[in-house]
């Protein structure tokens, strides 16, 4: 499915404040609030191992500070909507 980048950054930003705030800082995603993400949002990406999933996590948090931020999640929404290199 193709995204205005005004919706991919509306969708963006609703999944990631979704999550975020489950637990922890609330303007980071960690690697299990991802988890649920992906097994939830993406069922057909929910299929992936959590071993992928745990690299995807570490290829995706930069600065390896064990969390996401909203930057390194976009570029995996990119990733798992299939409109990002």
């Amino acid at each position: 499915m193709e995204f205005s980048t005004s919706a991919q950054w509306d969708f963006s930003v609703i999944l990631f404040n979704k999550y975020a705030v489950k637990g922890g800082d609330p303007d980071q995603l960690s690697n299990c609030e991802l988890k649920e993400l992906i097994e939830k949002e993406f069922p057909d990406s929910a299929k992936v191992s959590n071993t992928s999933i745990d690299a995807i996590f570490k290829e995706m948090d930069k600065n390896s500070d064990g969390e996401v931020s909203f930057e390194e999640f976009k570029a995996v929404i990119s990733k798992l909507k299939g409109c990002g290199p």
